[in-house]
């Protein structure tokens, strides 16, 4: 079987040797080593590498992206249905982030500060700091499981009707 050194693992994946030894290091990829110490990658780590890649290109964490091919049998390379499974799996919180973006696209012209501080000098985007009662950062943009209070209650925004 013909394997890669780290250079030729750089130049054919498009990724840099520094990414490849932290992609190493957090147990996505695996080398052996040579009696000389030297890094030796098989062939199927390129694809390896291209599911890093093309899954941190959709916003997965290095931490998902290790669980998920923790997951497939021996932690072999991901096949085309292995990427479908997991690429399913990973639609709801996609959808969720898209979600999120599009909130902030949507306001950001209109009302960059709506909340991101809680400045309570912000009477138009959060009259008497209404957001900043229900806790720190920017409530209006984080996630609604962020935004939910400890007791359990969904906060309600109290944005002022011309913030959107």
């Amino acid at each position: 079987m013909h394997e890669l050194t780290v250079g030729q693992l750089a130049e054919r994946s498009g990724v840099a040797v520094s990414a490849l030894h932290f992609y190493e290091r957090k147990g996505l990829i695996t080398s052996r080593r040579t009696s000389g110490n030297q890094r030796r990658y098989s062939r199927d780590t390129l694809r390896r590498v291209a599911f890093i890649r093309v899954s941190q290109r959709v916003g997965m964490p290095l931490e998902v992206i290790r669980e998920a091919l923790a997951s497939l049998p021996d932690e072999r390379t991901p096949t085309p249905a292995d990427w479908a499974h997991l690429s399913s799996e990973w639609r709801s919180e996609l959808d969720t982030r898209i979600e999120q973006l599009m909130q902030l696209r949507d306001n950001l012209s209109e009302c960059i500060g709506c909340g991101c501080l809680s400045l309570k000098s912000c009477h138009l985007s959060n009259p008497r700091d209404v957001l900043g009662e229900q806790g720190p950062g920017p409530r209006k943009l984080l996630p609604e499981t962020l935004r939910t209070r400890e007791k359990g209650e969904s906060t309600v925004d109290s944005c002022a009707p011309s913030c959107g």
